[in-house]
């Protein structure tokens, strides 16, 4: 008996376009500014540490990544950090924000292969304005049949978009960079879940992956999709 995947959710930063490496960049400006009161690792180890404990107030995303900066640098300083430490701190934030958007390859052409034969949904968490901007720049946007932000990629959350956009997450796959976002939950779920590795991973996104469950699979690029959607049909 063939499964027909109906619905097929896609996550946006670093699966659609690039992301990570932007907060990368911005974390080097920020240990360079910062290197006259603690070595890298240990900065490292604090941001690290104020991201996972802020994620439940500020959410994902650059304003909170920006927030978090601010916080540890006064930790870090003791109070001591120079005001236009903390103005870069902004500057580096508001040029992430304005960053024009730099698709993966193929995606495009991923897209109109798949549009039209599955239901196409944007799964994405962090900050609604941010993720609509991108999404508006992409150029993406009417490839796509819907377009779910949220606050946290959750089994339930998974369940109940499937149920909106298809017919539940027994018809549908989830694909992404992310772990512990992208797959995971929408395993958890019911449906597929698809690693797409991106090469820069956030390390609050890491997990170890379910190689031996049977709706787990691994792709190196979102162009290999379509020839895996063929693969699970016809199995």
């Amino acid at each position: 008996m063939t499964m027909r995947i109906k619905t097929l959710g896609l996550d946006a930063d670093d699966t659609l376009w690039h992301n990570e490496r932007f907060f990368h960049l911005t974390q080097e400006r920020f240990t360079e500014l910062l290197a006259d009161f603690a070595e890298r690792d240990h900065l490292a180890e604090r941001l690290l540490a104020a991201e996972r404990r802020n994620i439940r107030q500020y959410g994902y995303g650059i304003k909170g990544f920006v927030l978090s900066m601010i916080e540890t640098a006064v930790e870090i300083t003791e109070s001591r950090v120079p005001g236009h430490v903390i103005g870069q701190i902004i500057a580096a934030g508001q040029e992430m924000l304005a960053h024009p958007i730099d698709l993966l390859p193929g995606v495009e052409d991923t897209l109109e292969a798949l549009r039209g034969r599955h239901r196409l949904i944007v799964i994405t968490k962090g900050d609604l304005l941010d993720q609509e901007r991108k999404l508006a720049q992409s150029g993406l946007g009417e490839m796509f049949d819907a377009v779910e932000i949220v606050s946290e990629k959750t089994p339930t959350s998974y369940a109940r978009i499937f149920d909106k956009h298809g017919e539940g997450p027994a018809t549908a796959l989830m694909a992404g960079n992310s772990m512990a976002s992208d797959v995971l939950p929408a395993i958890h779920a019911g449906g597929w879940g698809v690693f797409v590795p991106h090469g820069q991973e956030w390390a609050l996104e890491k997990a170890e992956p379910p190689v031996d469950h049977p709706r787990y699979r691994q792709i190196s690029t979102l162009s290999s999709l379509p020839e895996l959607l063929a693969w699970i049909e016809a199995h």
